[in-house]
């Protein structure tokens, strides 16, 4: 079956009731072996869900009547292969028209459930394949007293299905960038290295003339429509560009710093950032950056270069000495850009087996791993955010017997070996599985995470068992099955 064919839904599960939750525990043995035959298709071809959103780690607040927009605006985009594959099911399903798609409504977190609060967005295909949508008229009034919010993005097909809700990270609310010297006290407002950051650019203060620094085709630019987000790295001055180690610590001006872009690893070659005050760039300040600081970036060893823009382009300014002040380099417009961390949140999930209409939210997020216990016993505790009584955690296609704790924390009893196939007898390397969580209807989400068993003890292929021990004893295998239940387990993050 081709990835583009519609499958049909898988149904399984424990059906919700009124009277609360299934107790914990697995599937019954007929729902587990249809669920496991469905985890295994979606192990080998994964029909990924994604919504990624991208949006500032402050906002500015507007007062009276103005409205000062989020800038950059925040921005959301679909991928993976399991949209198209859903709008296939839906139009099947119910005999609809072909061209299904998706719409979303974002706004702020305590707007209620009014749609006339909230901005309405439509996602154009991108050449990735990626859906795209940005919401470029929210704002945060002076009657909002809050000192942090949330946004909220609804998101459903146009046939009017609820796909789910997801929510941003924390946003911090300011009155307006600090024009102050910042102190390290302030930690909320200064950029550390390795965060990550958006550049942009306003000529002459007119907001139709934002331009973003942003990637496209494997090249720097200016884009009026979208954003990038870079990671912004201190570098060690001292090293040459190829060797470029990466330092820890809170960014200052003056610093040597590389811009990485996050999605297409596509990096600037060193760069010293520089403070702007009056549109000169100021060679002696070395205090902490804030958000939303306007900044000039000089390209190490040159003679006053600096990242400039010219309408689409990106290209290099020599700005022009001061005679009366050594300490200062005229810049044009095009070289003075204003610097904003930024945030990045991630949902995963594939309704390729689900059958229920309900909602994927709430998406939950593993944050960490705790192992306890070991030999013929060990418990995993799974740290994170928005779990709940329906799930299960699968490693690989193997269900694990799940307690429910909280809503941010799951434990489950990590399954034997033995349950990856029937050759683990022989097995003398570690074996590697993804860790999953799965809704009792079908519903898959990924995770980051993966689950390592590495026996104590390593043999050769090839080595010699001892002369002893016959090769079809039941001491033999009692002796593997013992050496695979004192394993030793390894957790790690993919990055």
């Amino acid at each position: 079956m081709s990835p583009a064919s519609p499958r049909p839904p898988f149904c399984c599960g424990t059906r919700r009731t009124k009277d609360g939750p299934p107790e914990a525990g697995r599937s019954n043995p007929y729902q587990a072996d249809l669920l496991r035959d469905g985890v295994r298709r979606y192990l080998q071809l994964p029909a990924e869900q994604t919504v990624l959103i991208l949006h500032a780690k402050v906002a500015q607040k507007s007062y009276g009547n103005e409205k000062r927009f989020f800038c950059p605006p925040p921005c959301v985009y679909l991928g993976g292969p399991g949209w198209k594959l859903k709008q296939e099911q839906l139009t099947a399903r119910d005999m609809g028209e072909a061209g299904l798609r998706v719409w979303g409504y974002m706004g702020l977190d305590t707007m209620g459930s009014s749609l006339m609060e909230t901005q309405k967005l439509s996602f154009e295909e991108q050449p990735d394949a990626k859906g795209f949508g940005c919401a470029k008229a929210l704002y945060i009034s002076d009657a909002d007293k809050r000192k942090h919010f949330r946004l909220v993005l609804k998101l459903f097909f146009s046939n009017g299905q609820e796909i789910g809700t997801f929510h941003s990270k924390l946003i911090k609310v300011i009155s307006k960038p600090s024009q102050k010297k910042q102190s390290l006290k302030n930690t909320d407002l200064c950029i550390s290295s390795g965060s990550k950051v958006s550049l942009f650019n306003r000529l002459r203060s007119q907001t139709v003339s934002t331009r973003y620094l942003s990637v496209e085709g494997g090249a720097f630019i200016a884009s009026a429509r979208q954003w990038a987000a870079f990671t912004l790295h201190l570098a060690d001055e001292r090293c040459t560009r190829s060797e470029f180690p990466l330092r820890e610590g809170y960014i200052r001006y003056g610093s040597v710093v590389q811009l990485i872009c996050t999605a297409t690893g596509i990096t600037l070659p060193p760069l010293i950032i520089r403070k702007v005050s009056k549109q000169y760039a100021m060679l002696d300040v070395d205090e902490p950056i804030s958000q939303l600081h306007k900044c000039a970036f000089q390209f190490q060893g040159s003679d006053r270069m600096y990242l400039c823009l010219s309408t689409e382009k990106v290209i290099q300014f020599q700005a022009s000495p001061c005679p009366k002040e050594a300490n200062r380099e005229l810049l044009n417009d095009g070289s003075c850009w204003t610097i904003i961390g930024t945030e990045t949140v991630e949902y995963s999930f594939s309704e390729s087996l689900a059958c229920a209409r309900e909602p994927v939210s709430p998406v939950p997020l593993i944050t960490a791993l705790q192992l306890s216990g070991g030999g013929d016993v060990a418990m995993l505790e799974l740290q994170g955010e928005h779990f709940h009584a329906h799930l299960k955690v699968w490693f690989g296609d193997v269900e694990a017997e799940t307690m429910y704790r909280s809503p941010k924390s799951l434990m489950c009893v990590v399954p034997d070996v033995s349950a990856f196939g029937s050759d683990w007898r022989w097995l003398r390397y570690p074996i590697t599985v993804p860790l999953l969580l799965v809704r009792d209807d079908g519903l898959i989400y990924s995770s980051s995470f993966t689950f390592t068993y590495t026996p104590e003890q390593s043999f050769l292929p090839g080595q010699q068992l001892p002369a002893d021990v016959p090769q079809d004893s039941d001491t033999l295998l009692n002796s593997i099955h013992q050496e695979f239940t004192r394993t030793n387990f390894h957790l790690f993050m993919q990055s």
